[in-house]
C-alpha cells in the first residue's frame, strides 16, 4: 500500500500552494491590468482582491491538485472599456498576458531562498534523513515548477487560454476574427486538448509545456 511519501507530501504542499496563491494571483493580475487600462469590470465584480475563495474554480483547482494544469474562475473584463489603449484587441492582450507574467514573478521569488542557500533539495527522499531546510525546499520547488508550469500553459495559442487572446491582438486582422468566433465553444476545445487528445495519444500540452518549464526551471535554478 503506497504512503504519503516526503515526495509525494512536497508535490501536494506544493500544488495546494498553487491553488492557494498562484491561481488567485494570476486572475488578480488580469483583473489588474484591465484596471489600469481603465476597465471598470473588475472593480464592479469585486475581484481587485487577493482573496482566494473569490478566484478559485472548484474544477480547475481539483486538475491542478491531480495534474499539475489547472485554472481559476476566468476573470471577466470588457475590453471596449480600456480607454487608456487605442485597440481593445491590445488591451485584452495586455490583460491576458499579465496571468502568465505573474506566475514567473511567483515563480522567481520561490527560487531565491535556493539562490541565497536558505533552502535545499534534498538529497535523499527518507524522511528520518531530510532536514527541515530539504523539506522546504522541497515545497518551495514544486511550488515554483507549478508555476511555471501554468504560465507556459495559459500562453498556449489555443482557445479559451490567455495565448489566444495574446496572439489575436497582434496577430492580423483575419487570424484575430478567427480565434474570437472560437470562443463560444473554447471551453470544448480545452478539454478535447487536455483529456481526449492525450488518450489518443496525442499529448499537445505536454508536448509543448514540459520542455519550456525543465529549461526555464533549470535556468532560475542556474542548473
Amino acid at each position: 500500500m503506497y504512503g504519503l511519501t516526503p515526495d509525494r507530501l512536497g508535490v501536494l504542499l506544493g500544488n495546494l500552494i498553487a491553488v492557494a496563491i498562484c491561481i488567485p494571483f494570476h486572475e488578480w493580475a488580469h483583473c489588474f491590468a484591465a484596471h489600469l487600462l481603465g476597465d471598470t469590470t473588475p472593480e464592479q465584480q469585486g475581484r481587485l482582491t487577493l482573496n482566494p475563495l473569490v478566484h478559485i474554480d472548484p474544477i480547475g483547482a481539483l486538475a491542478i491538485l491531480f495534474t499539475g494544469f489547472g485554472w481559476g474562475r476566468a476573470a471577466r473584463v470588457n475590453p471596449h472599456q480600456m480607454h487608456r489603449v487605442s485597440n481593445y484587441r491590445v488591451g485584452m492582450a495586455i490583460t491576458a498576458f499579465a496571468g502568465p507574467f505573474s506566475n514567473v514573478l511567483l515563480a522567481v521569488l520561490f527560487v531565491l531562498p535556493f539562490r541565497f542557500g536558505w533552502v535545499s533539495l534534498p538529497m535523499t527522499y527518507d524522511s528520518g534523513l531530510m532536514s527541515p531546510t530539504e523539506r522546504l525546499g522541497m515545497v518551495l520547488y514544486w511550488a515554483m515548477s507549478i508555476n511555471l508550469a501554468l504560465a507556459v500553459f495559459n500562453l498556449l495559442p489555443i482557445p479559451p487560454l490567455d495565448g489566444s487572446r495574446i496572439l489575436a491582438g497582434f496577430a492580423a486582422p483575419e487570424i484575430s476574427d478567427f480565434i474570437e468566433r472560437l470562443e463560444p465553444v473554447a471551453p470544448i476545445i480545452l478539454m478535447v486538448v487536455l483529456f481526449i487528445l492525450p488518450q489518443m495519444g496525442l499529448d499537445i500540452v505536454g508536448w509543448m509545456v514540459s520542455p519550456v518549464q525543465g529549461t526555464l526551471t533549470a535556468l532560475l535554478m542556474g542548473w
